[in-house]
Order: C-alpha cells, then structure tokens, then sequence
C-alpha cells in the first residue's frame, strides 16, 4: 500500500576550480572588483527512473508479536484452561513493513476479508477518530500493512462504532462492510463501504438513506438463508434519553441485494401499554421480565431522517430501549437465522428512568416469524442485569455481541457506575451465553491493574472489550478462532510516559484518518482468541 522500491539514474556533475597563488612578498593594493558574469542556463531535466513495483504480500514482514503482553486481559475459571488469548497489535506498536500505519483510538467494530493471494483485509473502526482502517494480516492474523480507507472527512467527524460484514457466502451478493455513525458530526445512520477500495477514496463515504438515520450503534444484514428472496437489515439505535427512553430498533427489507428500495419498518409491542417493571406493557423495554416470551410485531415507517424517525417511532408507539447496542444472528440452519441477539447497554440519570429503561444492562432474543420478515415475531430477555439475583446480577453495561451456532459472546463496556450494584467487580468482562441452556459465564476480564504497572492507562477508567467476530471458517482453521478489541481508556499522550507513545516518538494518531488536534490520542488494542467453543 505505502512501500514502493525505487529505481533512479542519477547523472554527477564534477565542478573543477582553479586558482592562482602568487610568490612571497608585499601584498599589491586590491583591485577593483570585477562585474558578475550572466548566469547560466540550466540544464535539461534528466529522464525519470522507472517506478518500482509495490512489494508483494510475500515481500512484507509480518508483526509477530506486540510490545503489549498478553497479560493485560485475564481468561476466568475453565477458560484459563482451554482457551489463548494473544495481541494482534496495538496503537504502540510498529509495523515492520510499513512504518508509517498508526493504529488510532476507541478501536470498535470490525470484519474480515479474503484477498486473492492467502492474506486477509481486517476492516476495524477507530470510533473516537471517526475513521475506518484497512489492515492486512495473513492466516495468522499477524499484521502486514495497513491504511485508512474511510476518514474523518468523509464521515463528518461522526463516531463510526460497530460493523459488519455482507458477504456472498452468507448474504447472496458483497462483500460490503456496513458502519453505524453513531455520533458526534451530523452524519449519522448507515455507511456503505466496499472493503477493497483504493485507499486514495478515504475521503468519501457513502451513507444509505432507505435504512434510515439513527444513533446507528451498527447495521447487520442476516443470512439469505433466512428468507431466501429477500434481504433483511437491522439496525441498533443508540438513543439516550434521561426520561423517555426512545431508541429503537429497525428494520429494513428489500429484495435480495437490494439497499435501496425497500421498507423500514419498528418494533412494536402488541401489549402497548406502560406498566410497572415486568408488568408486561411493552411501551418501553422494563415492562418486560427475563426469560418470558412476549408478542411484537413490525409497523413500517416513512421517515428517514434522525429526529423525524424517531417522532414517528414513538408516535407509533414503539418500543423504548435504552441505547440499543450491539446485533448479531444465530449461525447454522435457517431457523437459527431467523434469532436475532441485541443489547441494550443502558443509563442511570434518574430513579424514574429505571421504570422505564434498563440501568445495568440486557440482552435480547428476538425470535423472527418463520415465514415472513414483517410478521409477528416473539422478544425475550434473556439475560437481565437489573434482576438481583439473575444470572445477569454483576454484568455492566453489556455493548458488543458475536453469536455463533450455540453461543453469544456478550462484552462489556462499564458505563462508570459499578457502585451502585456490589455485585458488579473488577473491570469489563466478556461473557459467554449459552443459548440450549441459558448459562451465563465470565470469559475475561481486562486487566487493568497490570496494565496501569506499564504505563498502560490508569485503575480509574475502564476500559470497553468490542468489535469481537468469529473468523474460524473465513481463515478455514479447525480451531475456533475469534478476534476482538479494546479501547483502552486512559491510554492517552503524556510526553513524560513513553509508553503513551511509539517508539519511535509518534504519538497514537495517523494524519491519514484524522488530524492530531482533533482526537484524543488514545491508545487501542487488537488480540485474538482461540478455543472459545461454538
């Protein structure tokens, strides 16, 4: 991408002065100075030298380890065991073939892609520098190369947060990569990315209008095995609201293939009433207790722009969450397809709000009808971390989510009152969910004590675990493979720590995807996990 070899002819004028000594003596009286001679004409520009050839993924080094140890995040209980956890990179660290690439902060949703020759383009968004990287790894996902092919030009200083990966294996048509603009500029909603675009398009983005604008957390398209003619899109909206809890989660579907010209459409509650915690009312998401089914289903709206959507849901008497996450599907048969797994992260401003919106945290299952996309459909807490008691009692904020074929993979970015609840210890952790039995078991934890002992950030502010996805069957290994991120908050430029800054004293921004002066410096990693089960 950047390292091209170079080969130029050079031409070497030799110049020869002369110069006259005179014999010993006494110095004669100075002469008048002569006038200065006409310049010169230059000389012809000599022939350029032949552009050299962009070095072969062969030719590349790979990063086979990070100056980050892996110690910073610690596997729990039977995980320790069966599962390794290894750095891919790090905002610190220096890539050995392209020196220039600066992985930036609040690192977040991410995908990957097969190239033609063996290595794969990893697309990850950088949430805090409202740009998307492109980095090439090869099948063991050790870093090549890397840019930035979606800016903070493009994205009008707009948070790209979680995404996702459509693909012609799964989808029927791709590969594209959608971003949800979350906030921050005033482009939210849907971005559409191709993920091999040259790199010199970094500053345009294209948004797509028919999936509506939203807080848009992410967009996830579910597999065409779901409803075979047809493409269905849901997207994660990211509203907070200190009294009315007003996000919402939509859905697009159009015709196979089709971002276009399709319909839009909320989900409703049959029950539309507003009740006490677990009455059943569906008005907003606490009327709803954990593990029973309730009745929703889908009614199409017209608007597309951020505030009008959301008048327009509410008006129709939507469901209210509070700041709908992340979204995955279930993997394996065409039923699976059709079970959906959403998080709502979240908020504490005042007691009234946890009647309505949920303080700690849930995650949804959202059971699709079997026929058609806009049918009646079944909704599920599955996991409540308002119940004290529940197996959710202790999780945070859950963000993220990866769902495989019999396991949701929830991670944790800690909204910052773990006070409030004592059963919420240490810093965020990933969770597993069992989706046969309904277990609920801590995977990690990041360690920010050992970290902070580097330099690495601080004990005060937790950090998030995101932007995890399944990469087994893409890479074609047979041991369950997964990568995920952390934004690693704290981890920000201090000229006196040099752990805040690379080696070779740059700092943890790329003037390709945004200005200095205009993010925070943060650091951020990347790692993956292998033996996770499936």
């Amino acid at each position: 991408m950047k390292f091209t070899r170079l080969f130029l002819s050079m031409a070497i004028v030799s110049i020869v002065s002369f110069g006259l000594t005179s014999c010993e003596g006494e110095d004669g009286r100075d002469g008048i100075d002569g006038v200065d001679g006409a310049d010169g004409q230059d000389g012809a520009d000599g022939i350029d030298g032949e552009d050299g050839e962009d070095l072969t993924s062969e030719e590349l080094t790979p990063l086979t380890s990070s100056v980050v140890p892996n110690n910073v995040f610690e596997l729990k209980g039977a995980f320790a065991g069966t599962a390794q956890l290894e750095m891919i990179m790090t905002s610190a660290d220096i890539l050995p073939s392209d020196s220039t690439f600066v992985f930036g902060a609040y690192t977040d949703g991410a995908a990957l892609f097969p190239y033609e020759d063996g290595t794969f383009a990893l697309i990850n968004n950088l949430e805090r520098d409202f740009s998307i990287a492109r980095i090439r790894v090869n099948s063991d996902l050790q870093p090549l190369e890397g840019d930035y092919i979606v800016n903070a030009t493009a994205t009008a200083f707009t948070a790209q947060c979680s995404g996702s990966a459509i693909t012609v294996e799964e989808h029927g048509f791709g590969p594209l990569y959608l971003s949800g603009g979350e906030w921050g500029g005033n482009a939210k909603g849907v971005y559409k990315i191709n993920p091999f675009r040259s790199a010199e398009d970094r500053v345009e983005a294209e948004r797509l209008p028919a999936l509506g604008e939203w807080s848009t957390e992410n967009a996830v398209a579910i597999s065409k095995n779901a409803y075979p003619n047809q493409t269905v899109v849901f997207m994660g909206d990211d509203d907070s609201q200190n009294e009315y809890p007003s996000a919402h989660f939509g859905m697009y579907v159009g015709a196979r293939g089709d971002l276009y010209g399709g319909k839009l459409y909320v989900l409703r509650g049959k029950d539309t009433t507003e009740t006490a915690i677990g009455g059943g009312g569906l008005k907003f998401e606490m009327g709803m207790a954990q593990d029973i089914e309730y009745d929703v289903e889908w009614v199409e709206v017209t608007e597309r722009t951020l505030e009008e959507l959301n008048q327009e849901a509410i008006d129709s008497v939507a469901i209210g969450f509070q700041r709908i996450e992340d979204i995955d599907w279930q993997r394996g048969s065409a039923e699976n397809n059709r079970n959906v797994f959403f998080n709502a992260t979240g908020r504490i401003n005042n007691p009234d709000l946890a009647n309505r919106g949920t303080s700690f945290g849930r995650v949804y299952k959202l059971e699709l009808n079997p026929n058609d996309p806009i049918g009646d459909a079944k909704l599920t807490v599955v996991v409540d971390g308002d119940l004290e008691g529940g197996k959710g009692d202790g999780m945070h904020s859950p963000d993220n989510i990866v769902v495989t074929e019999r396991y949701a993979y929830i991670q944790e970015d800690p909204n910052g009152y773990a006070d409030r609840n004592p059963e919420i210890q240490g810093y965020a952790k990933l969770w597993q969910y069992d989706i046969m039995t309904g277990d609920f078991t801590e995977v990690m934890e990041c360690n920010q004590i050992a970290a902070s002992e580097l330099g690495i950030g601080n004990t005060d502010t937790y950090w998030e675990i995101t932007g995890m996805i399944d990469v087994t069957d893409i890479l074609g290994t047979s041991e369950p493979t997964f990568i995920a991120g952390a934004q690693v908050h704290g981890w920000t430029y201090d000229s006196n720590n040099p752990a805040t800054f690379r080696a070779d004293g740059a700092k943890f921004v790329d003037p390709t995807a945004i200005d200095e002066a205009a993010t925070e410096l943060e650091g951020s990693f990347l790692f993956k996990i292998t033996g996770l089960p499936r």
